[in-house]
């Protein structure tokens, strides 16, 4: 099991359970170093006053927050200390709400929650009840010095908490499509074939056939050079022009993925072993 980051306890009403917050997600992407070229060393940040070119030393440095074009409120790191909300142990769920409630754009990162060592019957209680009534327990907890608005779901056996964002940290969809009422209105032939394709990739989600390719090329490329191959590029393909004929590309779409239909019912076929001759019911 990973490393547990934090113990504490779910708190809702007067029941509490002692549980530990472990990482549910890994952030894999590449990072590189910044490095001089002529000798392979590693190149270091510096502070340095554009005024008087004198280096300033992080701990020396002020914090300030820019109120206008120039002009900064500096803020003492003993004044935010006093504003950091009090450090707490506990998960405390004061709403459980329909979980089709809450729209996935609240989320921004999730924990697994596990009992610990007493928890187990409690925690297995809340799972299950959770599931049965489709709720999600909503509430506060104070993680890394910052009081966080959280979602407490269930998700394949466990519980989940996610790190929500605030309601004004989500930008308005208002006037993103201003468009006219009467360009709304879709042609019956066009949603038509729309629905059609969309009934032609209609399928379930699996997770792992979504592969971050970039991610695989990158590492590729670092594994050969790190060998000492030379790699060539490959030549960049044209991008394609800009559809226009919104029909056209509809109808061209479904009879791609027909035909794509066809091509794995066939080869599926062909998988199949013959049937030996005389077999058969009599």
């Amino acid at each position: 099991m990973p490393k547990a980051l934090w113990s504490g306890y779910i708190s809702f009403g007067l029941v509490t359970i002692p549980v530990s917050l472990v990482t549910a997600v890994r952030d894999k992407s590449i990072r590189f170093h910044l490095l001089h070229p002529e000798d392979g060393a590693r190149l270091r940040q510096k502070l340095v006053c554009p005024f008087d070119a004198k280096e300033v030393g992080r701990t020396q440095a002020a914090r300030g927050f820019e109120v206008a074009p120039g002009e900064y409120v500096i803020i003492e790191d003993e004044e935010l200390r006093a504003l950091a909300p009090e450090k707490s142990r506990t998960i405390e769920i004061t709403d459980f709400v329909a979980m089709a409630e809450i729209d996935p754009i609240y989320y921004e990162r999730p924990y697994y929650l596990v009992p610990r060592e007493g928890g187990e019957n409690a925690y297995s209680l809340l799972l299950q009840a959770m599931v049965e009534k489709d709720r999600i327990g909503v509430g506060k907890f104070v993680f890394h010095e910052r009081e966080h608005v959280v979602a407490l779901r269930p998700l394949d056996g466990v519980l989940c908490v996610e790190i929500m964002r605030f309601a004004d940290e989500i930008v308005s969809r208002e006037g993103l499509l201003d468009v006219p009422a009467a360009a709304k209105s879709a042609d019956r032939k066009q949603m038509e074939l729309a629905r059609q394709l969309i009934d032609a990739l209609a399928t379930d989600f699996e997770p792992a056939k979504y592969r971050d390719e970039y991610r695989e090329a990158v590492l590729d490329l670092i594994e050969r050079k790190a060998k000492g191959e030379k790699v060539v590029s490959a030549p960049v393909e044209p991008e394609e022009g800009e559809v226009i004929d919104l029909m056209a590309a509809l109808e061209k779409s479904l009879e791609k993925v027909k035909g794509k239909g066809k091509r794995k019912k066939e080869a599926g076929k062909a998988d199949k072993p013959a049937r030996k001759a005389g077999s058969g019911a009599t």
